[in-house]
């Protein structure tokens, strides 16, 4: 080997070497992003809130879960009954909102039973605005801090919040049900809710709209009792259900690979490794590859066998037989996709297939209806086929 080039070699490894020395001796800069994760340890994760929840709920049990409300409550639903088989309070803190629409339906309908949705986030959806009756607007005027007060206990100091903080607030709200627990005052004295009770039918909602007081830098700041006051109005009779985020996974924290992807220098020689490999796959079997021939793709018959089965359906005018099977499948499907039993055509079963579905509660009630009518005869003509088929596409499950 030439010499000039082992010294190339020896100032390339020596450079790589003051990089990876570098960098692993230089002050970490502090990851500020809005994680709310229960493994974060950086300021605005939920480590803390996740090692302290049982003392601040004590003595409440809690109980962790990562499905959907929807999923969650739907488990725990005693169809017979139609009631829950649980109790107590569901509790969401959250940056920004994960609930889809059928989990906000699962949520109102589980407070209507007489429960607590205890739900911190930094924004809510139109379906909340609409059906609680309030609205929320942003204050444009910047502020690097505000001062969080709850009114139960007004004679207290402010509580000071100066990073993380958003300008969202509640403009306008039901004063006639609406009641404000908790307000924000601005630099120039201004005064705007945050936290606020809404009845719903026999349970109620409270709504927060600055879940950074949930998070590591907080809580180790001197404002826990900012926190432990806001909890304090969640009912105490019953268990709390906490929605978290990757729960199942949190044991992925200790894993090398974390900690590899945690570290810039690592990561890059990481992905700098796979791009290499990756490379140096394409290229090889590019040269090595053999010519793959042309193989037409299979042609999907399933449309053409399924309209030469109706048209003999068709042509038979057995039009009782055919209203049977799109009876069986149409409750097939409800049961299969909606886990609804459909053993009792009742108001229960409308009810609770309205909720599930968000259709028409009328659409519903007209296919039952002609179903029932359906079974209780022996002979179906031509026309009552079309138009319990027109009343299916209707409904549109």
């Amino acid at each position: 080997m030439p010499k000039s080039l082992k010294i190339y070699i020896f100032l390339l490894v020596l450079i790589l070497i003051g990089i990876i020395w570098a960098d692993a001796t230089k002050e970490k800069p502090i990851d500020w992003s809005e994680s709310y994760s229960l493994n974060e340890k950086k300021p605005f994760g939920l480590y803390v809130f996740n090692q302290e929840h049982k003392t601040l709920f004590s003595p409440q049990k809690v109980k962790k879960f990562n499905e959907s409300p929807y999923e969650y409550f739907d488990k725990n639903y005693n169809i017979e009954k139609s009631t829950y088989n649980i109790r107590g309070t569901i509790l969401l803190i959250e940056h920004e909102t994960s609930i889809d629409d059928y989990s906000e339906n699962e949520l109102f309908y589980f407070a209507s039973h007489g429960n607590t949705v205890f739900f911190s986030n930094t924004n809510f959806s139109e379906k909340f605005a609409d059906s609680l009756g309030f609205e929320i607007a942003y204050n444009n005027d910047f502020s690097d801090s505000l001062k969080f007060k709850l009114e139960r206990n007004a004679k207290l100091d402010n509580f000071h919040f100066n990073k993380g903080i958003n300008n969202t607030y509640f403009s306008k709200i039901d004063s006639s049900k609406t009641e404000v627990l908790g307000t924000q005052i601005n630099s120039k004295g201004e005064k705007f809710a945050n936290f606020i009770r809404v009845p719903y039918k026999n349970g109620n909602f409270y709504l927060h709209l600055q879940p950074v007081a949930f998070t590591n830098y907080y809580i180790l700041n001197k404002n826990i009792k900012y926190t432990e006051d806001i909890l304090g109005y969640i009912p105490s009779q019953h268990p709390i259900y906490w929605k978290v985020k990757q729960y199942d996974n949190e044991e992925l924290s200790n894993s090398p690979m974390r900690y590899l992807l945690s570290q810039p220098a690592l990561k890059w020689a990481w992905f700098l490794a796979w791009i290499t490999f990756m490379i140096f796959i394409v290229f090889n079997a590019k040269r090595r590859q053999r010519i793959i021939p042309i193989k037409e793709k299979l042609k999907n018959t399933t449309v053409d066998f399924t309209k030469t089965i109706g048209n003999l359906y068709y042509q038979e005018r057995n039009h009782q037989n055919i209203v049977e099977k799109k009876i069986i499948f149409f409750l097939e499907k409800i049961r299969n996709e909606y886990y609804i039993d459909t053993y009792n055509l009742d108001d229960t079963f409308i009810n609770r297939l309205n909720q599930k579905t968000g259709k028409s509660k009328k659409n519903i009630e007209d296919v039952v209806l002609f179903i029932k009518k359906l079974r209780n005869q022996s002979n179906t003509t031509e026309k009552e086929l079309i138009t319990f088929n027109e009343l299916l596409e209707k409904l549109n499950l």
